[in-house]
């Protein structure tokens, strides 16, 4: 992967807005344009297929199970992008009884728009449950059922998985996406973390080695000096900034 930029050409968007509506209708398509990040890679357009005539389904024969999915995961999620957003209906209920309060949330779709061909999943984040809500008027007398007694704890943030450790690598400025999965296979590879059920656990030896690093290396292992030497080297990729040596001393000038 070369690129974490939101653009598409003209030409894509033109395709994928007369596929969108000759299969779904007119009012499935939207024409978006998302905000480019300021250290986004914009060099390359948004990851997209090269055809949309090319349905996933229709050349799954052609392909094998990795590619067809890879592929499907790309074209979809690209012309999701290009289509109207959801409509739902939401009810919050609050219901009195005596002295205790409950309260229920229902929620209904009305237009499927983007989600009739893509729903994003978030890893280990925990989603507030909806429910069907029958028809409801205010003051209206409710007949209990049944009552469902749960307890909750308070929980540790969740381990990172492959993802989510992508998504805090972009947050922070760290690596740009061509370098987010050699850093994975790197931390894998030396045994610094192990993979447990999809989520990244720390070893022992990953400990130790964090735990030297961070005590005497301090300035230069810490997510400040890593996002700002990313920052240095798109400035001179851009030509914004030179790199001169001198000696055994590297300076950077303006």
């Amino acid at each position: 992967m070369r690129t974490d930029s939101t653009r598409i050409s003209e030409e894509a968007r033109t395709a994928a807005k007369e596929y969108i509506e000759n299969v779904y209708g007119k009012e499935y398509y939207e024409n978006r344009y998302y905000k480019t990040k300021a250290d986004s890679q914009d060099a390359h357009e948004a990851i997209r297929p090269t055809y949309v005539d090319l349905n996933p389904d229709e050349i799954k024969e052609s392909l094998t199970n990795d590619q067809y999915k890879l592929y499907k995961l790309i074209y979809n999620r690209f012309i999701a992008s290009q289509m109207s957003a959801a409509i739902f209906d939401t009810l919050a209920v609050k219901i009195n009884a005596n002295e205790y309060n409950f309260r229920a949330n229902g929620q209904t779709i009305k237009f499927k728009g983007f989600m009739t061909l893509y729903v994003e999943t978030e890893d280990n984040e925990k989603k507030e449950e909806f429910s069907k809500i029958p028809p409801l008027e205010e003051k209206q007398e409710l007949k209990k059922e049944k009552i469902d007694s749960k307890q909750s704890f308070t929980e540790p943030p969740p381990r990172y998985t492959e993802a989510s450790l992508v998504k805090a690598l972009e947050e922070k400025g760290i690596g740009r996406p061509s370098t987010y999965s050699p850093i994975i296979t790197t931390i894998l590879a030396r045994r610094y973390v192990e993979k447990i059920q999809k989520q990244l656990h720390p070893t022992e030896l990953g400990r130790i080695v964090n735990k030297l690093l961070t005590e005497n290396f301090s300035d230069v292992i810490n997510v400040e000096f890593t996002a700002q030497m990313e920052e240095e080297f798109d400035k001179i990729a851009e030509r914004k900034r030179k790199l001169e040596k001198s000696n055994s001393r590297i300076l950077w000038t303006i």
